[in-house]
Parts: structure tokens; sequence; C-alpha cells
């Protein structure tokens, strides 16, 4: 048992890392869409100079992508503390250079593997406080999620919601469910989507009816490169609870091969469950050109859906996510274009490709390459006043030691649970985190650490733990 002044001393910090990393985020976005929405008024009716041309990097740093607009950073969390916050514009001199000393050494940990690539900036001022073959492009494994959630926010609008349609021909007594690409959808949801149909067709005086599923809204290969796998079902335009086939809601689980196909009997199911005979189902095939919306149902706004897909690294949301923003973009909703609206989105946001390269949404693919420094650009555009839409990109982000994928990590030998926020990456041989971190001085940094040819995974992660751990101390 802790003797009282450690556990006095141990729970003062855990509270003050998670006001920390609770304020860091503060203004950069609530978890609520009300909230949302009264940030939006808030960021429009402020003067705003980011997005613009920023000028030329200073003539001591190095040479930087146009940096984003002043963002929500420690200023705040340490007004909320009651300490005094420092001008974000200036940094302390030699900063950088004390920051490369306590870098340098993690990251030639042997953990890390042979390939190891880093970036960390200053998210007020955009400047690189430490780069190492920081455009370098790498295998990102989910850390490429961040890029998924960035485009589909940009091209969408955080309360974009998806719909899952029944629609009905002439005499509505053949109904269509017709896939919108929600994979979020779960039993729940389809039963309330029942009872509105089962009513539907009761004001109608119909109790019989024949039913088919529409998935013609995406194109394409259904099954990931990777082939079937328990991290995600058959991309497809309808499923139910993911495909999975126990009780889970998160992580590996066993797989439907034909999620649609088990949504639909399932939807039937409910059908007959409340008195609406089913004559016969006609499996899949495209709704009626003249058919008319009979009952709908809608997924959460979209800053939810990013939030949970990464706070949870979820595989199905983002590639659905992905697809949502090749639709946005006119490109086929398949793999190939969903990877080409990603980077015609990030375009959009006015950051640098390089040589980055997305095959899929999810960062299962071996074949997707991401620089450090585009994922940093991204993390710190997401900080942007000009893009309050992007919040949900670092609101998602997981707490070390406390929630999704970094629930279990950043133990007593990692002082700095409740002060990371940050996306991880794992694929076998392939390690990546990146995200956000108050450090010592009260600024907001943003971090990507990418590792490849890594021999373990959790002795990996543990020299990541400690790399991101070592820019929130003095």
């Amino acid at each position: 048992m802790l003797e009282p002044k450690v556990w006095q001393l141990t729970a003062g910090s855990v509270a003050v890392g998670l006001v920390l990393a609770a304020g860091a985020v503060t203004l950069a976005g609530p978890w609520d869409s009300g909230q949302r929405k009264a940030e939006r008024r808030w960021a429009a009716a402020q003067d705003r100079t980011g997005g613009a041309d920023h000028g030329p990097p200073a003539a001591h740093g190095p040479a930087r992508r146009p940096a984003p607009a002043p963002a929500p950073s420690a200023p705040a969390v340490l007004a909320a503390l009651g300490g005094a916050a420092p001008a974000a514009a200036r940094l302390p001199a030699g900063l950088a250079e004390r920051l490369g000393k306590k870098l340098g050494p993690l990251l030639d940990d042997p953990a890390l593997g042979k390939v190891r690539t880093a970036e960390v900036i200053d998210v007020a001022t955009g400047r690189r406080l430490y780069g190492k073959g920081p455009d370098t492009p790498m295998v990102p494994a989910s850390t490429v999620k961040i890029a998924t959630m960035a485009a589909a926010l940009s091209a969408l609008g955080p309360e974009h919601r998806i719909p899952t349609t029944v629609v009905a021909g002439r005499d509505a007594r053949k109904l269509t469910l017709v896939g919108g690409g929600d994979a979020t959808l779960d039993t729940r949801r389809l039963g309330a989507l029942a009872d509105d149909t089962a009513r539907a067709l009761g004001d109608r005086g119909i109790a019989a009816v024949e039913i088919g599923y529409d998935v013609s809204l995406y194109s394409g290969p259904r099954e990931h490169p990777i082939g079937p796998n328990d991290n995600i079902a058959p991309v497809v335009a309808l499923m139910a609870d993911e495909g999975r086939l126990d009780d889970s809601t998160s992580g590996p689980a066993p797989r439907s091969g034909d999620p649609a196909g088990d949504a639909a009997d399932v939807f039937a199911g409910l059908l007959r469950d409340l008195g609406v005979r089913i004559t016969a189902t006609t499996g899949p095939h495209r709704a009626p050109k003249d058919a008319k919306p009979l009952a709908r149902t809608y997924s959460a706004p979209l800053s939810a859906l990013v939030e949970r897909t990464l706070t949870e690294s979820d595989n199905d949301i983002a590639e659905s996510l992905a697809r949502q923003t090749a639709l946005a973009e006119d490109e086929p909703a398949s793999f190939a274009g969903a990877g080409r609206a990603v980077a015609e989105e990030i375009e959009e946001l006015e950051l640098p490709l390089g040589h980055a390269r997305f095959t899929d949404g999810s960062g299962l693919s071996r074949e997707d390459r991401v620089g450090a420094s585009l994922l940093t650009a991204l993390l710190a555009r997401a900080a942007d006043p000009d893009h309050p839409e992007l919040r949900p990109v670092l609101t998602g982000l997981p707490v070390a030691g406390f929630s999704g994928t970094l629930r279990g990590r950043y133990g007593d030998d990692v002082p700095a649970r409740g002060l990371v926020r940050a996306k991880t990456g794992t694929l076998t041989g392939v390690n990546t985190l990146a995200g956000t971190v108050v450090d010592a001085g009260g600024r907001l940094l943003a971090f990507a650490f990418l590792a490849g040819a890594t021999p373990a995974p959790d002795p990996a992660q543990t020299a990541l733990d400690r790399l991101s751990a070592a820019l929130g101390h003095r």
C-alpha cells in the first residue's frame, strides 16, 4: 500500500495531468455537439489571420511548410491552473537544442528497430523543434487515421450524419434496405428503423412485403487487401455491429463474411417480430429509381464518429469515413477512390503531401506511406482557429494511461499519465505514435514518431511512450 503522502502526490499528479490534457483541447473543441456549435460561433466572430501567408520561416530555424495560425495551447491551460502563461509566439532560447539532447538518445533505442523518423513542432508557431528524417515516407500503421479523419471532417463537416434508409416501390409492398455507409449501425438502431417501417406500413394498411437490400453505394473490392481478418469486416455500405460475431464493440473479433446480408436478415426478423409478414427476401439489388423513402435512421454526427475512430482505433469506421470522403470528392467509393480523396482534401487544407500514399483509410495496409511532418502538420491544422471543424482530430486522441488504445500504456516507469494524447499505430514490425503534449513551459507540442523493422511490439511501444513523455518534462 502507498504511504499517505506518496498516495496524495500520485493522485495529485494524475489530476494535474488530466487537467492539462483536457485544457489543451478545451478551446480546441468540446465533446458535445452543442458546445461545438457555440465554439464555431465564437471562432467566426474573431479576427482571424490563420490560413493566410505567414511569411518566411525565421532565419535561424529550418525551412518549414506554411504554418497554421496560433492554436489553443498551454496559455489557456496555465491560466486555468492559476499559473502565468508565456507569450505563445516566443520560444525560449536553446529550446530546440535541449529537446534534441533529450530525444536523440531515446530515439536511438534498439527497440525502435532499424528505421525511425520523428518530428516535434510548437503548435502555436508551427516551428520545428526537433526533426529526424521528418519528410521520409514511412508505413504509418493506424496513425494514418489522423489523415483520414481530418480529410473526412474537411470534406463533410462535423455535423454530417450518415443515413440508412428503407425505400418502397409504388405500392409499398417491395422494400429495399439501402446502405449509406454507416459502419456504426447496430442492432438497436436497426430495431428503431424496423419500428418506424412497421408503423409506416401500418398507416398504409400493408401487412406483407418483399424485402431486399442495396449496397451499390460502394464499388471495388469488398475485402481489405490484407484479406479476411479479425481487425476489419468486409467493407460494404451496409452492416450491423460491424459484422462482429460476438458481443464485443471494439478491438479484434471474428467477423461475418457477408455483413450486408446478415444486417438485412436481422432487419427482416425485426419486422416479423412486429407483425409484418415477409413474403420473400430478394437479396442484393439496386433500389428502383422511383422508390420513395419509408423510414430512415442516421449515425451520430461525424465529429463523434471521428472521436470514436481515433480513441478506439476503429478500422471499420475509418474505412467508411474514407469512402464518405470519396463520395464528397466525386471519387468512386472504393479503396483507390478513397485514397485519392483523402490526398485531395489534405491538399485543400494547404498541407504538403510530399510522398504520402493512402491505399486505405485504416492503416492496416503496408502500402500506406506518410511522413512524420505531415502528421504533425495535420495535428497543428486541427488546432488552427480557422479550422474549428477539425477539432475532433484532437479531442478524439486517446489520453495516456486513461482511454482507448493508450489505456494500458504509460505505467509507473513512464510518468506521463494524463499528459500525452496520441494516436497509436501497430503492425508487425511497425510501431508509431503521433499526438500532442503540453510541455513544462506551457506550450502545446505536436509530435510524430514512426519506427520500422521493430523487433518486438511491447519494447517498441514503451520506447515511443518514453519519447512522448520526455516532451513534457523539464
